[in-house]
């Protein structure tokens, strides 16, 4: 039985975030080998937290900067190590490769955080994203943290091809893993058009993207509204800050509506999806869940990007402009037919590229077969090597004073 452990920078949230659902498919796919899982994190517990231990995954909390985790690591001896975010492989990295040198490290990348950082600062810029934007120091961070690791699990197909054309990453450190579905309990069929009323979008307040489309709504559904006089808005996500509840405005037909307990539920019982992203990385777990409650979509070309290929057709409609996002809007808001054709585009891409069973395989075999030629593989990862000599060193040097220090 192979002993794997998680390193988590939060405690998994499913039912709040992409990324809490993402992390819950990996850690499930793992226990299905039979594999003894456990995950730790240095993060407080948080009321949407899932309860692990219902899952057989065990908890452990830990500390940063403490040599308490160098006595726990070496009495687990984990055979594979997995980070979730490159800031924990850069706190507990050195730590892992001290104790368990011989243990598989993969880093979990979630999102690209350069990526999202340098769309964030140029839309605040009112640019487009530049090579200056991109080469930032989150970035250097984040790729050496790619470099240090066995594998890198990249969830968007552009990223993949971004780290590889602008960051020179050799295509056998990373590993293409989008969001898995168990598409035998995706329901065959959901409400229908004259069943649903009104639009919808969801998504966790705390991340910036999802603010931001909060108030890009707040601009287009006047426009929505001018059309569709009787059509409502209604936005969930967990912890909607004052700022979010104070844009609640029921005569506009514009409710904050804030943690929904079934998201599939609120998300078939809405016509369509709006996600209008100005910013970002990875992909977006609102669209998917669309696709899976067979709810159209409308989004943006960054908010459909590394979801589908050029030539597929998507769920909904693709609009960058806001002329072209209201007008398809109101268009597949009234038209049964286009609607119903856009269901059906994107039940296609769920069952094409999201099959947890398909996906599941092709990472336990990466795993597998680079644990068995290790030593090899790291050899011919010169610069990885290289950056762990000598970032960990000035990395577990810093870590070590800290510990010092807290101590007296």
């Amino acid at each position: 039985m192979k002993k794997i452990l998680i390193i988590g920078y939060v405690w998994p949230e499913p039912n709040s975030s992409a990324a809490g659902s993402h992390m819950m498919s990996i850690l499930r796919l793992f226990k299905t080998q039979g594999w003894q899982v456990e995950f730790a994190t240095p993060a407080q517990t948080s009321e949407h937290a899932i309860d692990l231990t219902k899952e057989g995954i065990n908890t452990k909390s830990i500390t940063l900067n403490c040599d308490s985790f160098d006595a726990y690591i070496k009495t687990y001896e984990p055979d594979i190590v997995l980070f979730d975010r490159f800031m924990m492989e850069e706190q507990f990295g050195w730590r892992v490769e001290k104790h368990c040198p011989t243990a598989l490290k993969i880093l979990d990348t979630e999102d690209l955080q350069c990526l999202r950082h340098a769309r964030h600062q140029a839309h605040k810029a009112k640019h487009t994203m530049t090579k200056e934007d991109l080469h930032s120091d989150i970035a250097k961070r984040e790729i050496a943290s790619i470099l240090r690791s066995d594998i890198s699990l990249i969830i968007s197909s552009y990223e993949i091809e971004l780290l590889q054309s602008a960051f020179n990453i050799d295509a056998s450190l990373l590993h293409h893993l989008p969001f898995m579905v168990d598409l035998s309990k995706v329901p065959k069929s959901t409400k229908t058009f004259s069943q649903r009323q009104h639009f919808m979008t969801i998504g966790n307040f705390r991340h910036a993207p999802n603010w931001d489309v909060v108030l890009h709504l707040q601009e287009l559904w006047p426009r929505i509204r001018k059309h569709l006089p009787h059509a409502q808005l209604h936005i969930y996500g967990s912890y909607p800050p004052p700022k979010a509840t104070a844009l609640h405005n029921p005569k506009m037909g514009f409710h904050i509506k804030g943690w929904a307990e079934d998201a599939f539920e609120v998300m078939q019982n809405a016509r369509i999806c709006l996600a209008p992203i100005r910013f970002g990385a990875g992909i977006k777990g609102k669209l998917l869940d669309a696709m899976i409650a067979q709810t159209p979509s409308i989004t943006s070309s960054l908010g459909s990007e590394g979801m589908c290929l050029k030539n597929e057709p998507w769920g909904g409609a693709i609009a960058d402009e806001a002329e072209t996002f209201v007008a398809a809007a109101v268009t597949l808001y009234q038209d049964e037919k286009a609607w119903t054709q856009a269901q059906k585009h994107g039940t296609a891409l769920l069952h094409t590229h999201y099959d947890d069973k398909v996906l599941g395989k092709a990472l336990i075999r990466k795993i597998l077969d680079v644990q068995r030629n290790l030593t090899q593989h790291r050899l011919n990862n010169f610069t990885g090597t290289m950056l762990k000599h000598h970032s960990m060193m000035s990395t577990k040097y810093m870590s070590q004073w800290i510990a010092e220090k807290n101590k007296k």
